[in-house]
């Protein structure tokens, strides 16, 4: 029988493929970020054509808005966006975590108040299956707390706790509803305390989950204490499933995740800063030592600037359009600037990976 996931070592990793129910998708991975359905100023199939395989969108954000009757209506997030590869749903356990003062965590679940309309909701292990099956994601995420950093040994060790018990009942409730077609990832946690992450990512590795996330990182730890948390995960998940890090990151931390033995990733980086006029620029694609910079295109310097934003890069904004002409859609706050950033800031991301993938 043949395996959903398969991999080979490479120079930088290893690079993979894991079959899904809307098809093939190759790792490493990077996940466009489509909180709610959309990948902001762009249409899906812009997307695809960028270079991206699979998207993110999010479970919490969906069930606010549009709801449930209206996905059911489309027959699924991917008529309703017209994204026809794989999605996976991160189950919304981060935006539960930023809603501090207005949740509150039980055995049950998370309850918690939109912030919006001030309508109080409960999300359980249980219910963010059923949403996601609604939405027709091709991997499902436990629900799960994502703690605070700092946040002290006792505090992670409730955590990861509550979140193994979360855990194991959307897996036992997958396997009585007999859902098949979607996959279901466990998220290890463990803060910055390596122990920890070696015990829970040995723990949730003992059941038949299809992956494997890494969590509770990108919160504000140091860089290095970042690597290692990761090192640690990573040793004691197991080699034939893929291993998903969640929020991460910067173009280098990818990389050096990769070595570490990471297949997917998912950050808001490449858009959230395409909006505000900071884009990536290659150094040099060879992946070694300061191989990008970054730079804010609103900046005076470029307003007579005739050269191509990045003369690495073969997307159609570096292709077509001047850094002076960028500039000024942005300075016009003209929604142009906006749509140019960002497909180049995606097609940033997707070249790396691909530099990733094609190693030897």
């Amino acid at each position: 029988m043949q395996k959903d996931f398969s991999y080979t070592k490479t120079a930088h990793g290893r690079r993979g493929k894991l079959a899904t129910s809307h098809g093939d998708f190759h790792t490493p991975a990077f996940m466009t970020i489509a909180t709610r359905g959309a990948v902001k100023t762009l249409e899906a199939q812009e997307v695809k054509r960028l270079g991206a395989e699979i998207i993110l969108s999010n479970t919490y954000h969906l069930f606010m808005r549009p709801g449930l009757e209206v996905l059911k209506k489309h027959k699924g997030l991917h008529q309703f966006m017209n994204w026809h590869g794989p999605i996976l749903t991160d189950s919304g356990g981060y935006q539960i975590f930023s809603l501090a003062k207005l949740r509150k965590l039980t055995e049950a679940g998370a309850t918690f108040k939109d912030p919006s309309t001030g309508k109080t909701h409960t999300l359980t292990p249980e219910k963010v299956i059923d949403i996601q099956r609604v939405i027709g994601s091709d991997i499902m995420m436990v629900l799960d707390e994502c703690p605070p950093y700092p946040a002290s040994r006792e505090y992670i060790e409730r955590s990861m706790a509550l979140t193994t018990r979360w855990a194991l009942r959307a897996l036992t409730y997958k396997k009585k509803k007999r859902i098949r077609k979607q996959k279901l990832f466990a998220i290890v946690q463990g803060g910055t305390y390596l122990d920890l992450r070696y015990a829970h990512a040995k723990e949730l590795s003992q059941h038949d989950f299809d992956g494997f996330a890494i969590g509770g990182l990108a919160v504000g730890e140091p860089e290095d204490n970042m690597y290692a948390a990761i090192k640690a995960t990573v040793t004691h998940l197991p080699k034939d499933k893929p291993r998903y890090l969640m929020g991460v990151g910067y173009p280098h931390q990818i990389v050096q995740a990769v070595k570490l033995g990471v297949d997917m990733f998912d950050c808001v980086l490449p858009t959230r800063n395409a909006r505000h006029g900071n884009l990536f620029v290659w150094k040099t694609q060879s992946l070694r030592g300061k191989f990008y910079t970054t730079l804010n295109i609103k900046n005076e310097r470029f307003a007579r600037d005739t050269k191509p934003l990045d003369p690495l890069c073969d997307c159609e904004t570096c292709a077509m359009y001047t850094r002076g002409y960028l500039r000024h859609l942005f300075k016009t706050d003209e929604m142009l600037g906006k749509k140019l950033a960002t497909m180049h800031n995606i097609r940033f991301y997707q070249k790396l990976i691909a530099i990733l993938r094609s190693s030897h």
